[in-house]
């Protein structure tokens, strides 16, 4: 990426093409956002899934605007950032843009009680999992080379850890 804004436009466009296709569009075509029996305590459930949807697209908006501003290129791994990017939720955690993907679809399964956004959820954690595994952070390494590792041995994969890393 040339500069800020080239990077901003160029997350915004891939925004809509794979969280929201991901988060938005599979799920609506899984179960046409239909409400269904609560898998449940009812209402109860069903605020409680708002509230983890709500939390998720913001970590998920958060991470990709951090992406644009502080390391200057996409989540898009056909446009990486130029610079590590090891703030904001990233000094709690390494991958909160899929947890955050993860956790809206989670709380759509519970506000329309869906099964099926249930195991759509866990596929796709499975996929992301895998995905960081065999790509993303061997190509983390290969780009950013000691200072991913120092980041790595640091910050946790999955699980948020309490007090930000101040590393860096």
């Amino acid at each position: 990426m040339k500069n800020r804004a080239t990077a901003l436009l160029a997350t915004f466009v891939f925004f809509w093409i794979a969280p929201a296709t991901v988060g938005g569009w599979v799920p609506w075509y899984i179960m046409r956002w239909q409400m269904r029996p609560p898998l449940f305590d009812g209402n109860a459930t069903r605020w409680l899934g708002v509230a983890i949807v709500a939390t998720g697209l913001a970590i998920v908006v958060e991470c990709f605007a951090r992406f644009a501003i502080k390391g200057i290129g996409t989540p898009a791994p056909v446009a990486p950032t130029k610079h590590l990017v090891v703030s904001g939720l990233y000094r709690h955690v390494r991958n909160p843009m899929y947890v955050g993907v993860v956790a809206s679809i989670f709380g759509q399964a519970l506000y329309f009680g869906s099964v099926a956004l249930l195991q759509y959820c866990a596929a796709l954690w499975a996929g992301f999992f895998a995905f960081v595994l065999l790509y993303e952070e061997p190509a983390l390494t290969r780009q950013f080379g000691a200072e991913y590792d120092a980041y790595r041995a640091h910050v946790p994969r999955w699980l948020p850890r309490l007090s930000p890393w101040k590393g860096k």
